[in-house]
């Protein structure tokens, strides 16, 4: 067994994964199951009803895959070249969150974990399940549980090695596997990460509420954001790294070394004028192969012209006035939203 997993950390490291962190999976508690229920009472998903429909298979492993024994998680770094959130002081730009500027992680990475697990499933002679970031699988929880990180204030995953920047992919294992150790906090008394947040998505450490986050309202809600928090959105147009990027443990993160998810030059400081000229068809093949295709055209228009809105520049005024009359109700909601702030 060991002969085997030496063999498995070779190949992710030529794969471009960190080692393979193991957890025995009859020591992972209850604790994340029990915070997600307690989220999902809260009404903190907001609009996600996959996490409340999917609470209990997503609590723990077993419940997704009864004859699980092990998990076996690895991480991909993709830490940025520049400062991520330099865009945030050119209003005229729009801001995208560090992992969505180059190809979709979820290719890049799905078909090497496959190759992984196939390796794990011959040297072991027990089944295998790959996940990575698409099923009810609590994935940071179990990061944390098996070494990779740790869950900080801000909830996403820390890594001494990589900071804030790592993709997390996840093999499920019938086999019984020698578990690595599990990864403190150490977060300690800082909390820059819940004070630089844009709208207060933090209520309490180790805790967020969706509803108020900039990532889900520009992502995952479909509809239009409350006024309140359209101001506050600012020039981000798809993601929000603002909570990732502040953090201190990024003084040891480095530069992602896979090539397909460097960041292309054309979504690194992107105009609004431009992105707002966009129609349906020139926005697929913009982001052909990007996760920000995955949102259509209205909803990345809508985000486009709320950060048009927080320019304070008249001269992207037009844009905004060239969809009031749009089709889709929210996109014309946000024109005309965006329109009215220019024009005072």
């Amino acid at each position: 067994m060991a002969n085997s997993l030496k063999a498995l950390k070779v190949r992710a490291a030529k794969l471009g994964f960190t080692r393979p962190h193991i957890l025995n999976l009859s020591t992972f508690g209850t604790e994340a199951g029990d915070a997600l229920k307690e989220a999902v009472a809260s009404g903190h998903h907001g609009s996600m009803a996959w996490l409340a429909e999917t609470a209990f298979r997503r609590s723990h492993p077993k419940n997704l895959w009864p004859e699980a024994k092990s998990a076996v998680i690895f991480g991909m770094n993709y830490g940025p070249e520049t400062d991520p959130m330099i865009t945030l002081r050119q209003p005229e730009l729009g801001t995208i969150s560090v992992y969505a500027r180059g190809r979709d992680y979820h290719d890049i990475m799905k078909g090497r974990l496959k190759e992984l697990a196939g390796l794990l499933a011959r040297d072991t002679g027990e089944d295998v399940k790959v996940f990575v970031d698409t099923a009810p699988l609590m994935e940071k929880p179990l990061a944390m549980a098996a070494g990779l990180g740790w869950q900080g204030k801000h909830t996403n995953l820390v890594s001494r090695e990589f900071g804030s920047w790592l993709f997390i992919g996840s093999i499920l294992s019938a086999a019984e596997l020698i578990p690595t150790s599990p990864e403190l906090d150490h977060c300690g008394t800082c909390q820059a990460c819940l004070d630089i947040c844009p709208t207060n998505a933090f209520p309490a450490p180790y805790k967020l509420d969706a509803r108020r986050c900039i990532s889900y309202l520009t992502i995952e809600h479909a509809g239009p954001v409350d006024e309140e928090l359209r101001s506050k959105m600012g020039n981000r147009i798809y993601g929000c790294d603002d909570c990732l990027a502040v953090c201190p443990w990024n003084k040891f993160a480095q530069i992602g070394k896979e090539a397909k998810l460097a960041a292309r030059e054309d979504l690194n400081a992107p105009e609004l004028s431009e992105l707002a000229a966009l129609g349906e068809t020139a926005f697929r093949k913009r982001f052909s192969g990007s996760p920000i295709k995955r949102i259509g055209w209205p909803r990345f228009l809508r985000n486009v012209l709320y950060a048009i809105g927080n320019s304070a520049d008249s001269a992207l005024k037009p844009a905004a006035e060239n969809h009031l009359n749009h089709t889709d109700p929210v996109v014309a909601d946000a024109a005309r939203w965006a329109a009215a702030r220019l024009g005072t």
